[in-house]
């Protein structure tokens, strides 16, 4: 039997892909690696951090920039693997638990949401890693489904939450139907529930809108989404389309979920007067944890308090993740959790 755990069990590690100079962070490549070196030291305070570099001179880099900004050495484990891009939850591995001891690593296809950018290297980075041994001796399975991390949700229960477009389209998987993909996901992942929404974005998305900017279960009976109360927002039609959405939904047994609505943050323009995709749903839980995106706005202390109560026995923690949006995503978008036991060192550059 295999059960896809929810992000709240127990972790090893989180993975981050490192961003470099042929990645589009190339001209903001100090404010990034900035944020991702505090963001490896603040993992390491719970867990480890697998830092995925482009070559053995990157991760030499990349150890510098993590240790100085107070990472764990002793926490830091750095794979090599050519990369496109940085966005981990969706080229990295899903982790499934399972009756054997071993985890399970599920390596499905990645192709740039679409086909809307290059991801040839990085539909290639988790079965790179694999033979690396830098999952240690986790199993793998490839599946050429086209399937993002931050497309589905889980409550670690066989239930899966995700919008239609995001699985179900030609781009991505041609030919095949909503219940072919369940199909997959039932056999691949063991999902028994699903639950399927058909609105739901934000402004400067270019998911076609991932799950985890939208809705997260937050334990088996609780979902906190993104809820929009300006009228004239851009964003306010599809998510108070998605609200009604979510208050129609059940769970295994008929009940409805109890629904705690997170705030929007202020439209945040990029220089050519793009809004940016800034929200308070891609938040990222490890162990004892959870890291909450800001965007320096008067919402980032509500969208605080709501997680302390959400959350009520871990830390939560900010990170100013501006800089992140300016390529479309944010703080869970570049990370993957690994749960499972922890890999041997020595099989880490």
């Amino acid at each position: 039997m295999r059960r896809l755990p929810a992000e709240w069990e127990p972790q090893h590690g989180v993975m981050l892909t490192w961003p470099h100079a042929d990645t589009d962070w190339a001209d903001h490549l100090d404010d990034v690696e900035t944020l991702y070196a505090n963001l490896a030291a603040t993992i390491s305070r719970y867990e480890r951090a697998l830092i995925v570099c482009r070559d053995r001179d990157h991760a030499e880099r990349v150890r510098g920039l993590a240790t100085r900004a107070g990472a764990d050495p002793a926490r830091l484990d750095l794979g090599i693997a050519p990369s496109n891009d940085t966005w981990a939850r969706d080229h990295g591995p899903i982790s499934l638990l399972t009756d054997q001891t071993r985890t399970l690593l599920l390596d499905f296809r990645f192709n740039g949401w679409g086909g809307k950018f290059s991801a040839d290297l990085d539909d290639r980075i988790t079965g790179r890693l694999a033979a690396s041994g830098a999952f240690g001796d986790a199993l793998l399975e490839t599946s050429e489904l086209v399937l993002e991390g931050g497309a589905i949700e889980t409550d670690g229960r066989g239930t899966l939450l995700a919008v239609t477009r995001t699985l179900v389209d030609p781009r991505r998987n041609s030919g095949r139907s909503r219940a072919d993909i369940e199909r997959e996901l039932t056999a691949r992942l063991g999902i028994r529930h699903f639950l399927w929404l058909e609105h739901g974005a934000i402004s400067g998305d270019d998911t076609d809108g991932h799950i985890d900017t939208l809705a997260r279960f937050c334990d088996p009976r609780t979902i906190c989404y993104a809820r929009c109360t300006a009228p004239d927002d851009a964003d306010f039609a599809e998510l108070a389309a998605m609200e009604a959405e979510l208050k129609a939904l059940r769970d295994p047994h008929g009940h409805p979920y109890r629904l705690i609505p997170l705030p929007c943050p202020t439209p945040i323009l990029d220089a050519d007067g793009a809004r940016l995709p800034a929200g308070y749903a891609n938040f990222l839980i490890v162990n004892d944890a959870v890291l909450l995106p800001i965007y320096g706005d008067p919402a980032d202390a509500e969208a605080r308090s709501i997680l302390s109560g959400l959350f009520p026995d871990r830390d939560i923690l900010t990170l100013d993740c501006r800089p992140l949006i300016r390529q479309g995503g944010s703080l869970h978008c570049i990370s993957m959790q690994l749960p499972g036991a922890p890999p041997a060192p020595e099989r880490f550059c």
